[in-house]
This record gives C-alpha cells, structure tokens and sequence, in this order.
C-alpha cells in the first residue's frame, strides 16, 4: 500500500470514527461571545462523569453523551441573581492546584441545574436524571479547571 493510499485510509476511518459521535442539540447563552467563553471550552476535558464528548450545535457550548441523556456545559448564561437557593463551594485539587468553585443547585424534573455563582459570564452545568448519576455534582469535579478560567469576584459564603 503506497504511503499516499494508507494516508487516505486513515484518512477515511478517522471520519467514520468521528461521524459516529452523537450530536446533542444545544442552545448558546445569551453571553456565548464573551471571550472567555472561548478560554473555557478551549480548557473543558474529553469526558464528564466518564463520558465521552459529543458534537454540540451552539456556540459556547458542550456535552458529554453515551445515549442516555448528555452532561450540557453553557458558558454565558444570566448571572443569578441573589437567590435562597442551595449555594454550594466545591474544591478541587488538580495537579496540586486547589480550585474552588461556587454553584447554585437546583432541580426540575429533568435533573440537576448548576449555574456558577460569582463569575462573569455564568456557566450553567446540567446533569439529567436520565443518567442515573448517584454523584451529580462529580460533573462539577470534572469541568471545575476549566470554569475557573473565569475569575471569581462573589463568593456563596
């Protein structure tokens, strides 16, 4: 097989493999353009809760799927306004470096919303009931290097 042949080959699994990625339906947030959206998804890992990544329609936007349902990243969503709501800091310790994040939680009868607190733009995090996650907030785990991108300037507590 010549080399320019089994390039093609390559060539044309790669695409095969990369068209068998779901495509989940999304929606930007209205803040999507901010710049440091960009940083975040730039920086968001190849899985959530051991999920792959999955092809997204809108920008500033990602998901992690295996058919179940998807983990929904939104960068730029509407700052949460003073809220009674559950605010919650998780810590994370990655490579050595302790980041801490601030989340407003709340649910509906799809799953669990999380809408960071204190950074400008918002990330909104969903993780559907569908996946039968006992542990919805190791999503918040996974993605939390990469919302920290986007600096903290108000604190849950």
């Amino acid at each position: 097989m010549t080399q320019q042949r089994r390039a093609l080959t390559l060539s044309a699994s790669f695409l095969i493999l990369a068209g068998c990625a779901p495509t989940i339906a999304t929606t930007a947030g209205p803040y999507a353009p901010d710049p440091a959206c960009a940083s975040v998804m730039l920086a968001l890992p190849e899985s959530v809760l051991n999920l792959p990544r999955a092809q997204v329609t809108a920008q500033g936007t990602a998901a992690w799927s295996e058919g179940n349902g998807a983990v929904v990243v939104t960068c730029g969503v509407e700052q949460p306004a003073p809220t009674q709501e559950d605010c919650q800091s998780i810590t994370t310790n990655v490579f050595g470096i302790e980041e801490t994040v601030d989340w407003i939680s709340t649910s509906d009868d799809r799953g669990w919303i999380f809408t960071t607190y204190g950074r400008d733009p918002a990330i909104m995090v969903q993780v559907p009931h569908a996946l039968n996650e006992p542990q919805p907030t190791g999503a918040l785990v996974d993605v939390a290097p990469a919302i920290a991108k986007v600096e903290q300037t108000q604190f849950c507590r």
